[in-house]
């Protein structure tokens, strides 16, 4: 592995991103538009719903549409060839998959820095927790997503069957993640599913930081969703292949 490549495939990707309007506005905005659009739903009904549901969907949102984006974003880059050009090139498949880590990682960090502010900020959604915590979780929860959309990415041929992932790999980690049920008050089996879903602990550091200021609870949540995310991009690296069929 190169640092050199993998900071130029970085850069190669920064570049298609900015030059592509919509699929910025898409990864920077639309958290902050569907947590606008969660709070105005609860503004009028009483009690404090957003403060319950908010933590958690701002682990989701994020988690979500940096899937979608990554993993389709890869199989464009398939589909046209470039790709296969690329690998062809004395560059490592670690290089690639580290370089559009860090690529949409760093559009992953503004990403959460801009919906946590939002939700602090303007919507004021209750800490007890700090907020700059609150922003390392959003950020490490949005590159998971990355890495499991690289991951995926290995197993589809098209855009199309990227997408379908997602009711595969995605709806059951937020139906089990804790939002709707208390993850200690589901069937045993259920429960135990839950426990080895990484989108289980991002939500759980969430819902943490709203209630107590210690810590150490959210730290340990923060490890296993860094393992779950480095786990991804090797397997992603060992997956991915040179050739497209």
């Amino acid at each position: 592995m190169s640092p050199r490549i993998t900071l130029a495939v970085a850069g190669r990707v920064l570049t298609q991103v900015r030059r592509d309007h919509r699929t910025l506005a898409m990864l920077l905005l639309l958290p902050c538009l569907l947590m606008t659009l969660l709070w105005w739903m609860f503004s009028e009904l009483p009690g404090d719903r957003f403060a319950m549901l908010g933590p958690g969907l701002l682990a989701i949102f994020p988690f979500v549409i940096m899937f979608l984006v990554t993993s389709v974003t890869t199989l464009r880059e398939r589909g046209s060839g470039t790709l296969e050009r690329l690998l062809s090139m004395p560059m490592g498949k670690l290089d690639f998959l580290v370089g559009y880590g860090l690529a949409f990682g760093l559009i992953a960090a503004v990403q959460s820095v801009l919906a946590v502010a939002l939700c602090v900020g303007v919507l004021d959604l209750q800490l007890a927790g700090s907020v700059w915590l609150l922003t390392l979780v959003a950020v490490a929860d949005a590159v998971l997503g990355m890495a499991l959309g690289l991951f995926v990415s290995a197993f589809a041929d098209t855009e199309f069957q990227a997408v379908q992932f997602m009711p595969a790999l995605v709806v059951p980690q937020i139906l089990l993640c804790g939002l709707f049920v208390s993850r200690s008050q589901m069937p045993d089996v259920l429960e135990a599913i839950s426990n080895v879903l990484p989108l289980s602990y991002a939500t759980d550091a969430m819902d943490h930081l709203t209630r107590s200021t210690s810590a150490g609870e959210v730290w340990a949540d923060l490890a296993v969703v860094l393992g779950f995310t480095l786990a991804a991009l090797a397997l992603g690296a060992a997956t991915l292949r040179r050739r497209t069929e």
